[in-house]
This record gives structure tokens, sequence and C-alpha cells, in this order.
């Protein structure tokens, strides 16, 4: 069956009937499908049925019960963050309206409503923008719940604690890594999941000439984006760590500085964060810094 809504549930229980559910992404079920004008469930079930048979079909993990409860304070939470954004926001033009300009920041914004009651404005307008106020706290109080708990959910997790170890995880990050891909044991090796996240670049290629474009943006934007930030965050440990006591990574950082716009330069850090994480999560290991030189390749040049 297509990985829709309600899939991974039904794959559970095909498990539980003693059948072998094999769940597909629907960009790879599209191709199938005989006319591409005319969609209806006869058409889809064909196409699925004609993709479950491809040698090569990549198929979507089943996800545990477990692993779609953790999942979900991650929706709610994005979910409260843009609730939260878009009331402050309105707020912002309801003032503005009335000549009220306040800077485009979150502390500004609370130090305005802290002083509400000294405000030269309409009682009404002064009513509504409170009401508003309280509305945006409790929705920022809620957001908050679900920080502590998957925070919580990391720290009971050995496989989050293992992947916090680095730089630029941190425990919503890492859980949101293991409740999506679990061991990622389903992908052959970290460039295939950094891939999945669509951390590598574009390929149109003919007739032996390759050409790359921008990054594919493809998979769990969700994913994509923490990475990113996490990204971010060990860039600036880089920078500003001394050069004796940087580490090998925080090194090949600082020589990407130089070289690298900084679109690339995030996007090569988060990419080489997807293919650790698949190392310590398929391979169960600890995060060790200094892993490049006990390689056997790296001893071999050394010898040399």
């Amino acid at each position: 069956m297509e990985a829709c809504s309600g899939a991974h549930y039904w794959g559970r229980r095909c498990v539980e009937l003693g059948l072998q559910p094999r769940l597909m992404a629907a960009q790879f079920v599209k191709p199938f499908r005989k006319s591409a004008r005319n969609k209806n469930d006869r058409n889809d079930a064909e196409a699925i049925a004609t993709a479950a048979r491809q040698g090569n079909m990549r198929f979507v993990p089943l996800k545990s019960i477990d692993q779609q409860v953790r999942l979900s304070w991650h929706r709610v939470r994005e979910g409260y963050k843009v609730e939260g954004l878009a009331i402050g926001n309105r707020i912002r033009g309801l003032l503005a309206e009335f000549g009220v300009v306040i800077a485009p920041s979150d502390a500004a914004l609370r130090r305005w409503l802290a002083d509400l009651d000294g405000v030269s404005l309409p009682v009404e307008l002064i009513e509504l923008i409170r009401g508003l106020s309280e509305h945006r706290d409790a929705v920022r109080k809620r957001m908050d719940d679900c920080d502590r708990r998957i925070e919580a959910h990391s720290w009971l997790d050995e496989r989050c604690v293992r992947v916090r170890s680095l730089i630029g995880i941190g425990p919503l990050t890492a859980d949101a890594v293991v409740a999506t891909i679990g061991a990622a044991k389903e992908f052959k090796n970290g460039r295939q999941l950094s891939a999945w996240l669509g951390l590598v670049p574009t390929q149109y290629s003919s007739g032996g000439h390759i050409r790359l474009g921008g990054i594919s943006c493809r998979g769990d934007a969700y994913l994509r984006t923490l990475l990113i930030q996490g990204a971010r965050s060990s860039l600036q440990r880089a920078k500003a760590v001394s050069v004796e006591k940087a580490t090998p990574e925080q090194l090949w950082i600082r020589s990407l500085v130089a070289r690298l716009p900084f679109g690339k330069l995030i996007v090569a850090i988060a990419s080489k964060h997807a293919r650790q994480l698949w190392v310590m999560l398929a391979h169960e290991v600890d995060y060790d810094a200094h892993a490049k030189y006990r390689h056997p390749l790296r001893r071999t040049e050394t010898a040399a």
C-alpha cells in the first residue's frame, strides 16, 4: 500500500494477521499509473501492484505505536509554534492600524504586552489585545509542555542519548531522528540516509556528462530543518573553539569556511551529521570525535 495516513496502522494489522505489509512512497507508485489524468482507486491499486513487483523498489519501514506517539508530540509542537507566531503577527497588525509599531522580535512584543494597562488606546481594543495575549501565553505554555515531554523521551531512550553526544544534535533532533528512522538499518549506508533527507544535490546527467544542481529538498522536511539548524550550531562551535582544542570534524568545518558559501557549508555539515547518525544508530556505536585517526586507510596513508 502507499505510505499515506493510516498506512502504518493497517500495516500493523496485517502483521497481526500473519501478512507481510509493504509500504511505498507515493512518488514511487505514480510512474506506474497508466493514466496520469485519470486517477481513481482502480488505477491506483493496479499501479501499486505493479510497483511492488519491481526488484529495485524501496519500501517504507513500518513504524511502531511508540514511534507514532513520539512523532505526534513533534507535530503538535510545530502546530503550536505556527499558531503562536500567527497570534503575535495578528497583534502587531492590529496595533499598527492605530499607529503602534512594535519591533519584530518576541522579546519586544512581550515587553509591550507587559505594560498593557498604561497604553493610551481604546478600551475595547485593549480588551481584544489582552485576550489575544492570554491566548498566546496559553499556546506557548502548551509548546513548553511538548518540549518537556520530548526531552523526557530523549533521556529515556538509549539511542537518543547516544546521538546527542554529536555537536549540533539536541533533544528535539535526537528524539525526532530515532522516532522517524528507528535503528536506521533500512538504509544501506549514510549517504542513502542523507539522500532520503534531501541533503544531496540533484543530478541531471546524460551521455557521461554529470550535471549537479541544488540540494533536492526531498524526504522528511522536518528532520532536514532540524539538521540544518543543528549545523548552524556546530558551525558556531567550530569557529569559537581554538585550533589546539578543535576536533577533526571542527577542523574540517573551519577548512570549509574559507572555500564554500554559507548555504553550501551548512548543507555539507548537515549531510555529514546525517551520515554520522546512520553509523551510530545502525551499528550501535558511540560518537568518537577522533575515529578518523584509527581508520585502516588512515593508518596506511600515515605509514606510507
